[in-house]
């Protein structure tokens, strides 16, 4: 694991800057002020787990993105894994590569797992003021529980 922990709720959020599945750099403090922003660190493109997450998200885009939410899924796989794997199941939404250097925001999170050389899955629920308002972070192999998260976003509606 990563020598770092994992922000906690209330503190600023690690800004990061990335290329998404198209080579476009998406940060994350650019959002700040317009939108709340869940980053969704996941272990690898293609594998069992991680693509049936991505897909509930796919598939139920309005709960997760909107005017007011936006979603950043971050590995540690190549940009171009990422397009291949966001255009084989469909994904519109910004897959980010934490790739070079390998894992860097992962690690600023606290979810890379240094002996396996990806991130775990955490998920980071960042308000419009860039701090972080809900957390979960899963063991590998353990998929997520995305309710938690559902209601930590009403919380930020209301």
């Amino acid at each position: 694991m990563s020598d770092n922990a994992a922000p906690a709720v209330g503190q600023d959020a690690p800004d990061f800057t990335l290329k998404n599945q198209k080579g476009e750099e998406v940060t994350l403090s650019s959002f700040r002020g317009e939108k709340n922003v869940v980053v969704v660190f996941y272990p690898f493109a293609f594998s069992g787990i991680c693509t049936g997450e991505l897909c509930e998200i796919r598939d139920d885009l309005g709960a997760f993105e909107s005017d007011d939410v936006q979603v950043l899924a971050v590995s540690c796989d190549p940009m171009f894994s990422l397009r291949a794997f966001a255009d084989q199941e469909g994904y519109f939404f910004p897959l980010l590569s934490d790739f070079w250097p390998h894992g860097e925001v992962a690690k600023a999170y606290g979810v890379f797992n240094e002996d396996a050389g990806m991130a775990i899955r955490g998920t980071f629920l960042v308000d419009r003021d860039g701090k972080i308002a809900w957390s979960l972070v899963n063991a590998p192999g353990e998929r997520r529980d995305f309710a938690g998260y559902r209601e930590a976003l009403e919380g930020l509606s209301s």
